[in-house]
């Protein structure tokens, strides 16, 4: 949710940020016009009150004509006081209804455009190179008795699929060791509800009455989560935080739940856009004045998980017009697809400034004892779809894939062979 009190003294910046985003900037006038006319009302409410107070006093100590005008008086601003109030009120709600389809404000420096107008920031090491006709995840997935995705298009359908022996060792062993990373850096393990109350997903940032990707269960007015984000940027929701404890940092370990509404006919091969699957989300609470570095060292912590995984990868500043809602600021991380021959995405980091926790009203006292709204991160460590890019650049010519040396302890084998052998 956007400050008022930013828009009130900076307009141009949110017109600024609607224009890089591609968004209509003229809600900013609509949102400055009802802003005075709540304000105006609350103050015509507020006047009305306080001389009805006033007049309610006076009567006990008038009488005769004096006491009659009086009590006149006072019927006329019972009437005015209610309709005063009704009309604040309904301003209120107006102006709260508009401000939540507003997305957050674009942090300096974002690159505009749409979701081709990123910046790439860094690429980092080598693609492999194979002196044999590499397969791509799904034919080695068959081969390693790790994917399959005929049996699971049977069982639930399309876009789902079975992990099992080495593939389920494999995520086991990855998701356990960003885990691992995450403690090693100070985060809390959290294993979250994939189940969230409509609040939790409108307080991040979510559209749940418009957003074709989230599953709903109507009879329990419940949603599933696209992401451990959700539950953790509610966990604190209507809490003021201990200021000395921040940053507060979490590491949640979920399963995903996504519809891909608006995929259709895209990665129809494979398990890299699925409904479901597993993820490490990292998620920091936050002082606003520290959310950038902040984000760098979200930042670096999922490359140190790609260099671990020995991926060649890349960084990209995400452009105005391809964030989310409540990312003010996303970097994506996109490893080499060497079946595709291009770079996909495997990890993101946003910033999202204080966006979520005005929506969630989670806050911290300042140094003077005044109540602020944090800033709230994430960023993802790990996820199912790492499994492609793994199995793709570490394969060998016989089908066999070479686990990576920091990834062994975890997954229990050196190389994961071909069932045939």
């Amino acid at each position: 949710m956007i400050d008022l009190r930013t828009l009130r003294e900076d307009p141009d910046r949110l017109r600024a940020s609607q224009r890089v985003r591609g968004e209509d900037d003229s809600v900013v006038e609509t949102l400055l016009s009802l802003d005075e006319r709540r304000r105006a009302a609350l103050n015509n409410f507020e006047s009305l009150r306080a001389e009805q107070k006033s007049i309610g006093k006076s009567v006990s100590r008038a009488s005769g004509d004096e006491r009659q005008a009086l009590l006149d008086r006072a019927k006329e601003l019972a009437a005015q006081v209610k309709t005063a109030e009704t009309e604040a009120a309904a301003l209120a709600s107006e102006l709260d209804e508009l401000l939540m389809t507003v997305p957050n404000i674009v942090e300096e420096g974002a690159p505009p455009g749409g979701e081709d107008d990123y910046v790439v920031l860094e690429e980092v090491g080598e693609k492999p190179v194979f002196d044999f006709e590499p397969r791509d995840h799904v034919e080695l997935g068959e081969l390693l008795g790790a994917i399959d995705i005929e049996r699971g298009a049977k069982v639930s359908g399309a876009r789902f699929f079975f992990l099992r022996g080495v593939g389920a060792r494999l995520q086991l062993g990855l998701l356990n060791m960003a885990m691992q990373q995450a403690i090693e850096a100070g985060f809390t393990p959290m294993i979250t509800p994939v189940l969230v109350k409509p609040e939790s997903m409108q307080g991040t940032g979510f559209h749940v009455a418009h957003d074709k990707e989230i599953y709903r269960l109507p009879e329990d007015d419940l949603y599933l989560v696209g992401t451990s984000e959700v539950p953790l940027a509610a966990y604190h929701a209507d809490e003021i935080l201990d200021r000395a404890s921040l940053p507060l940092r979490y590491a949640g370990w979920s399963s995903c739940f996504r519809r891909e509404a608006g995929s259709y006919g895209k990665d129809t091969r494979g398990i890299i856009r699925v409904h479901q699957f597993d993820k490490v989300e990292m998620f920091s609470y936050c002082r606003p004045e520290d959310s950038h570095e902040e984000h760098l060292r979200l930042l670096a912590w999922e490359k140190e998980m790609l260099e671990k995984v020995e991926l060649p990868y890349r960084i990209i500043d995400t452009a105005a017009g391809d964030l989310g809602t409540s990312a003010a600021r996303k970097y994506d991380c996109e490893a080499w697809i060497p079946s595709q021959g291009r770079y996909r995405e495997l990890t993101s980091t946003s910033n999202c400034t204080d966006f979520q926790a005005r929506r969630l009203k989670v806050r911290y006292k300042d140094g003077d004892g005044r109540p602020q709204h944090v800033a709230t991160l994430n960023g993802t460590l790990a996820t199912t779809r790492w499994i492609v890019a793994i199995l793709e650049n570490h394969q060998q010519a016989d089908g066999s894939v070479v686990v990576p040396k920091a990834l062994r302890p975890y997954v229990g084998l050196d190389v994961l062979e071909p069932l045939s052998r």
